[in-house]
């Protein structure tokens, strides 16, 4: 499941808003996190608690402007469960008292070392989807996602995924792949294999500190060759049974259809982000004053979602990519990936070129002829899971 997508036009995809009750306030002290800065944004707040005002406000204004029957709510931080449970009941009756007969369905991130069985219980008598921030096995996991006093949290973790699994709540795995994992495909693919988790995320880090890249950004062509080895393991044994985001928006691509990661659309835009206290921003990856687009107080999510501000922010991912990319034969597959990490030049010395290019490259090249396969299974009204079968037979080429 994804809650992102691309930005066509104000009325051709619904408005996505994802919320943050807590802002920046974490449990954890991830080396890096984006987000934790983001509290230097309000240097005159006392806390970082959304109020109930404003949450009502934005559930109210959220709901209005849906065109489509089935609505979902995201709700991400820094940490979520560090807001309590009051706090989510509160939203669900708002919900309740908005939603004219609509379905509404409800998505939450958390690192996991907060979950009780109280949490489960809740999440699963209220239908809740819970993602996972898990960085692969311990080894991995534990190289940057710290406690505050610098503890490991993997055992946390995985105990709060065991509660999951005993309440029956439904779960997905988001794992960010940095210059160390990034060296162990096989094993962070069967690490979330193992724990039966079927709906898998990842999602490379390349972040850069007083303009120069940080010692964590995952190497570009790694990232390909990262892609590859798991693809590869997939593409033999596990389509149609586990869900890798990268690969089935790939696929999505090549049929030309959307993809459900935002980063390989045409366009973004429509996926914005509310903060603590009612400012809304382009993008979760663009909470900076420049990108502020209102305040839910002043304007409506329509009017700041659909404002030519946003409009333009999202037509720029493909409108401002060098020529390089525009002339790539895997253009349709990426464009240009996501705008923040474009933050390398071309050979020519044109700027705007994504810093993962190379690896992407790497990774389209060498797919292409399994997603040519799996297409042409999808035209012909055929599960594209019959690549396996093929593989196995031989009768592939």
């Amino acid at each position: 499941m994804s809650a992102y997508a691309n930005f066509i036009s104000p009325f051709a995809r619904p408005l996505y808003v994802m919320l943050k009750p807590i802002g920046a306030v974490c449990n954890l002290r991830c080396k890096y996190c984006y987000y934790l800065e983001k509290k230097d944004l309000y240097p005159e707040a006392k806390n970082y608690v959304m109020r109930d005002e404003i949450l009502e406000k934005f559930i109210e204004q959220y709901l209005n402007s849906q065109t489509m029957q089935q609505v979902l709510f995201t709700w991400h931080g820094g940490e979520t469960l560090m807001r309590n449970k009051d706090f989510y009941v509160k939203a669900l009756a708002f919900q309740k008292k908005y939603a004219r007969g609509r379905q509404i369905d409800n998505a939450i991130q958390t690192n996991g070392t907060l979950l009780t069985d109280d949490w489960c219980r809740f999440f699963k008598d209220n239908n809740f989807l819970v993602g996972i921030s898990v960085d692969g096995p311990q080894h991995c996991h534990d190289v940057y996602r710290r406690t505050r006093d610098n503890r490991p949290s993997f055992f946390n973790v995985m105990k709060g995924i065991s509660l999951l699994k005993k309440h029956d709540v439904e779960f997905n795995i988001m794992g960010v792949v940095n210059d160390y994992n990034v060296d162990f495909p096989l094993e962070f693919y069967n690490f979330f294999k193992s724990i039966d988790c079927h709906y898998i995320q990842f999602a490379p880090i390349v972040e850069k500190i007083d303009g120069k890249l940080a010692s964590w950004s995952v190497p570009s062509e790694k990232w390909g060759d990262f892609l590859i080895a798991i693809f590869d393991e997939w593409v033999k044994e596990d389509v149609g049974n586990y869900y890798i985001q990268y690969f089935d928006s790939t696929l999505a691509n090549w049929v030309g259809e959307q993809p459900g990661v935002c980063t390989l659309a045409k366009t973004c835009g429509h996926a914005g982000v509310m903060e603590f206290n009612g400012d809304v921003y382009a993008c979760d990856h663009f909470v900076f004053p420049e990108y502020k687009i209102g305040n839910i107080k002043n304007n409506t999510l329509t009017e700041m979602m659909y404002s030519e501000k946003q409009v333009n922010f999202g037509n720029d991912k493909f409108d401002k990519l060098p020529a390089q990319c525009k002339s790539c034969n895997f253009l349709f597959a990426c464009y240009g990936e996501c705008p923040k990490n474009r933050i390398i030049e071309t050979a020519t010395g044109e700027k705007g070129l994504n810093y993962l290019c190379k690896g992407y490259y790497k990774f389209f090249n060498h797919v292409a002829p399994y997603m040519e396969f799996m297409k042409n299974e999808l035209k012909n009204q055929r599960s594209p899971a019959n690549i396996m079968k093929a593989l196995k037979s031989g009768s592939f080429r």
